[in-house]
This record gives C-alpha cells, sequence and structure tokens, in this order.
C-alpha cells in the first residue's frame, strides 16, 4: 500500500497540528501520520493554542474535531480558515450538520471532511489530498449532499429553468465558451447568448461562476462539476 510519503511531492517538511482531545482519535491519526517520513507533528488542546500554532506555521495541515473545541460556531471555524489561506484542514468529526456541510463544499477548498465512522483509507486519503493542497470529502459526505440535491429535484428545484437552459448551463460550469456551446448544440452564438442571459437572470447572478455556485446550492447541478 502506497504510504503518505510516496504521494506526497512537497519538498518541504510537512506540518501537522492534530486537534482532538479523543486518545483513541489522536492514536489513530498519529499511526497514519507515521507514514509520512519525516512529518512534524503538534498538538493542541484549545481554540487558543492552534491559533498559536498556527501562527508560527501557517501551512500547517489540521486535523481537527470541530465539535471538540471551543469554536464559538460555524461562522467562527471558517472565519479561522480563512484568517490563515496557506493552511489545510481535515475535519475529523462525527456527524455534521448538511447545512455546514454545504457551506463547508460551497464556500472553501482549503476544508476537507472525514466522518469518524469512515474507514483509514479515507482518513489517510484527506491527508494525502491536504498534502496536495486538494479539498477531500468523504464518501458519506458526498452521498449525504448528493442526496439532498436529488430531494430538491424531486421537489422542482429546476422549474424555473427550461431543459436547454439547463444544459447550456452545465456547459457554462465545464468552462465552455458561448462558441464552444454554439458549435456543440448547432445553435449561433446569439441564441446562446440569449440563453445565458436568461440562466443568468433566473438564478438573481452575474458571473458565470456565481451561476455554477447557485446551480449546486439549489440541486440543478451535480456537485462533481464544482469539485
Amino acid at each position: 500500500m502506497a504510504t503518505l510519503a510516496a504521494n506526497n511531492q512537497r519538498t518541504e517538511m510537512p506540518h501537522f497540528i492534530v486537534a482532538d482531545n479523543q486518545e483513541l482519535t489522536r492514536f489513530g491519526v498519529e499511526r497514519l501520520l507515521a507514514e509520512q517520513v519525516g512529518a512534524v507533528v503538534r498538538y493542541a488542546h484549545t481554540r487558543a493554542e492552534l491559533l498559536e500554532q498556527l501562527q508560527h506555521h501557517p501551512q500547517s495541515v489540521v486535523v481537527l474535531d470541530y465539535k471538540l473545541f471551543d469554536f464559538a460556531n460555524e461562522d467562527d471555524l471558517m472565519d479561522t480558515g480563512r484568517q490563515f489561506p496557506q493552511s489545510r484542514w481535515v475535519l475529523l468529526s462525527d456527524r455534521l450538520s448538511i447545512k455546514f456541510l454545504r457551506r463547508i463544499a460551497y464556500e472553501t477548498q482549503s476544508m476537507g471532511v472525514v466522518f469518524k465512522d469512515a474507514s483509514l483509507q479515507a482518513l489517510r486519503a484527506g491527508l494525502q489530498y491536504a498534502l496536495k493542497q486538494e479539498r477531500y470529502l468523504c464518501h458519506q459526505v458526498t452521498e449525504l449532499l448528493l442526496d439532498l440535491q436529488r430531494r430538491e429535484l424531486e421537489q422542482g428545484a429546476t422549474d424555473d429553468l427550461t431543459a436547454t437552459e439547463v444544459d447550456i448551463l452545465r456547459c457554462i460550469a465545464q468552462g465552455k465558451t458561448t462558441r464552444q456551446i454554439a458549435n456543440e448544440r448547432f445553435l449561433s452564438r446569439h441564441t446562446v447568448n440569449t440563453h445565458r442571459k436568461n440562466i443568468f437572470r433566473k438564478l438573481s447572478v452575474r458571473t458565470a461562476h456565481d451561476a455554477t455556485v447557485q446551480a449546486i446550492k439549489t440541486g440543478i447541478l451535480d456537485i462533481s462539476i464544482y469539485r
């Protein structure tokens, strides 16, 4: 089995901050981090200790059980992540609210989630992705978000967009230009631009990025488009 060291392409020594007050969980994380040759592992037992560690090592990978720490609320945690933009976070926790999971999925690329009842392979993947400056959502999280999107679709989340508009919105989310969409759909550029304006108007957005985010939030597009 490939180790974290085999997958880490960074030349500098990786730093981890383990912020979890459950001894058994810390032991499991330590065993996985032992695979990372030369890794520096530090510990934080309170929010204040975590902030102090991040001040000295802002590029650290933080392995955190949010529910066991003294963050005021979800906004406090999100603001802390933004305060240290070079850091990467693996939120290792019991079940989080679907509302919070959606915020993590749509509002930040620096935080990943692994539930504590997930497999060791999932936690290993979460650490690997964080070292590569990428975000990882475990299978359970992805299934929860997809199930929510399916339910929203059943409730008519796409009623305001026509099938053609949804199709073109998917192309926009994939980064295709107006010319490319027109050529693929055998449409004129004028027609595509008209659809584009109607899509933006119906979603109350002004940019392609905002249209994509709004479409995923409301279940119009699959989350895999934005990952």
